[in-house]
C-alpha cells in the first residue's frame, strides 16, 4: 500500500513539490494554498515555514543547515 500524508496541501510528489527542486532543502514550495508564512520553530525568523513544511516537522534551511554541519 502507498504511503499518503493525510494533509498534502494541494501538492504532488514530484520535485515541483520542493523549494529548491534538485537541492538540499526538504521544504515545500509556496502557493496559494501552502504559504510561507509560519516562522521557524528553532530560530523563530517568521516567513520561513509553509503549513506543509510545519506539518512535517521541519525547520528554515538555516537552522537545518547548522544542525547538519553545513557550512556556508
Amino acid at each position: 500500500m502507498a504511503y499518503e500524508d493525510e494533509d498534502n496541501f494541494g501538492e504532488s510528489d514530484d520535485r515541483a513539490a520542493f523549494a529548491d527542486p534538485g537541492g538540499r532543502s526538504a521544504l515545500r514550495a509556496a502557493s496559494a494554498a501552502n504559504p510561507r508564512a509560519l516562522p521557524c520553530p528553532t530560530c523563530k525568523v517568521p516567513d520561513r515555514l509553509t503549513p506543509a513544511d510545519r506539518a512535517r516537522g521541519y525547520q528554515c534551511n538555516e537552522c537545518a543547515d547548522r544542525d547538519e554541519g553545513v557550512g556556508p
